[in-house]
């Protein structure tokens, strides 16, 4: 877990005194990066008693074709691109703006996987 709370020292070095101590909501939550592999995903308690949809692995894509707006679920064959971390595309990691090589094509990521829950692309003319 990290703490993205307020930090102890000032932009100039010196030291800040909190007069509260650290809060469970100012803790984050380790990322989900989700990976092809069959579909597995995992339901988080949020904050407001709310949740959210954890995307662990999944090889399938909703891919929308805007050249006549249909959109079709096909599988993902690979990570071919992805510009959030180089060794993202060895591992084979979904992010929002991935590309990936689908049936049909290549296809860019336009959902957060590992937040939202579900991968939706839309398809990229080579």
């Amino acid at each position: 877990m990290r703490y993205q709370g307020k930090s102890r020292r000032k932009y100039t070095g010196g030291r800040l005194v909190r007069s509260q101590g650290k809060r469970k909501l100012e803790l984050g939550r380790e990322a989900a990066e989700p990976h092809l592999a069959e579909t597995r995903r995992k339901n988080v308690e949020t904050l407001g008693g709310n949740r959210k949809v954890r995307l662990l692995r999944c090889n399938i894509a909703n891919v929308t074709d805007p050249s006549n707006n249909t959109t079709k679920q096909v599988s993902i064959e690979t990570v071919t691109e992805n510009s959030a971390n180089l060794y993202y595309i060895r591992r084979n990691i979904l992010t929002k703006g991935s590309i990936v090589r689908t049936e049909i094509g290549n296809a860019r990521v336009t959902s957060r996987p590992g937040q939202d829950g579900v991968v939706n692309a839309v398809l990229v003319k080579e």
